[in-house]
């Protein structure tokens, strides 16, 4: 027994040292968790971010300077006034996102339709070209534009129009920032891309530069050269994983862990397991490089869209639903989003953590019996 570990541990650290000299896979590896991330957690927000607005204030009133005043960074740019006769030019030269139009007597006409109920109109034009920026930004100039109104109207004892007030707040991340959210999120794919790349690749790299003939020429059992491939492998990720964590979704993103960071890289040491060894199987059932990509992306891609990280498990098909507990991307993801945003300790996470372990040996077997299939082949 302390043969057969003496000879994977050393079979281990000769494909680390082999990977140190891929040139191409390093410079993946260092990208995956450094820059990939962060471009990934502050590129696509999810939020209005610096928009350009432009107000055609034909009121001068206190309330109009008011509703200006309420669009303010980092979700707008200060607001820049314009002539009416320029709002059309302005918005098909792509100088404005949103061009709000205060009609003039817009106070005195409001004032005058408390009692009513019948009030004046504000135009918003939106360059809709920009769709999501579009989207999200007319809903918060809405918002903003009805608290000033309202704050106005309140001030002359209008009786609200709503007997009950909805207070609403946001537990684990209670800013909504999406960077907490997408840096976390982006780490966990890297995690699963890189991987089954990477034990996937070994397997083929050998049997692409002929060295596998002699490994299995030497007292070496396919389950020795498998697990090998498996730890080293999945040590090096964890390693990229570790410093990603705390260099760069803690440090350089500021999001901060509410529970165990052990606890997460021991989940993580579990869901390597299963993912590399989901690599070896998809390398044995590939004959070349190219092969394994087109497996890779016909495995990866699914895993990654019903794994609960971009959209909840709730949101998805009812049919489809029960299928995604057999992704063990979908249990990391649960995991994962547990421990680092709410904080929950192994009394919490133990189901995750049993199903990415009974799947990692699910794999490994299969990924064995798929090796010795194709050495007997080979044979």
């Amino acid at each position: 027994m302390r043969g057969r570990l003496a000879r994977i541990f050393w079979l281990g650290l000769k494909e680390i040292l082999s990977l140190r000299r891929d040139v191409a896979m390093s410079l993946l590896l260092v990208w995956a968790f450094s820059a990939a991330v962060y471009m990934d957690a502050t590129g696509k927000t999810g939020s209005v971010n610096n928009v350009s607005v432009a107000v055609v204030d034909e009121d001068r009133s206190a309330l109009s300077r008011a509703l200006v005043a309420g669009l303010r960074p980092p979700e707008f740019q200060p607001p820049v006034e314009i002539a009416a006769r320029d709002a059309d030019a302005l918005m098909d030269g792509g100088e404005f996102l949103f061009v709000i139009s205060i009609p003039p007597r817009f106070e005195a006409d409001l004032i005058a339709g408390l009692a009513t109920g019948r009030g004046p109109q504000i135009q918003v034009l939106v360059d809709a070209t920009a769709m999501e920026q579009a989207g999200l930004g007319a809903g918060y100039i809405q918002r903003i534009l009805g608290e000033e109104i309202a704050r106005f109207a309140a001030g002359r004892e209008v009786q609200a129009a709503e007997a009950i007030r909805l207070v609403t707040r946001s537990a684990f991340n209670p800013n909504r920032d999406p960077v907490q959210f997408q840096g976390v999120t982006s780490l966990i794919g890297h995690i699963t891309i890189l991987s089954v790349i990477l034990a996937g690749a070994a397997l083929i790299r050998e049997r692409e530069h002929g060295t596998l003939e002699h490994l299995l020429a030497m007292p070496l059992s396919p389950f020795e050269i498998a697990a090998a491939k498996i730890w080293a492998n999945g040590a090096v990720v964890l390693g990229a994983t570790t410093l990603s964590m705390l260099l760069l979704v803690e440090g350089a993103l500021g999001v901060e862990v509410a529970g165990s960071r052990l606890l997460f890289l021991a989940g993580t040491v579990v869901y390597l397991f299963s993912t590399t060894a989901l690599g070896m199987a998809l390398a044995t059932a590939a004959r070349s490089m190219a092969q394994f990509a087109l497996l890779f992306f016909l495995v990866i891609l699914p895993m990654q869209m019903l794994s609960g990280a971009e959209t909840p498990i709730e949101g998805q098909p009812d049919w489809l639903q029960p299928f995604t507990l057999l992704l063990p991307s979908r249990h990391f993801v649960g995991f994962a989003q547990a421990v680092i945003f709410k904080g929950a300790g192994f009394a919490v996470v133990w189901p995750q953590f049993l199903a990415l372990g009974l799947m990692g040996f699910a794999l490994l077997g299969l990924s064995l019996a798929r090796f010795r299939a194709s050495v007997a082949a080979e044979r």
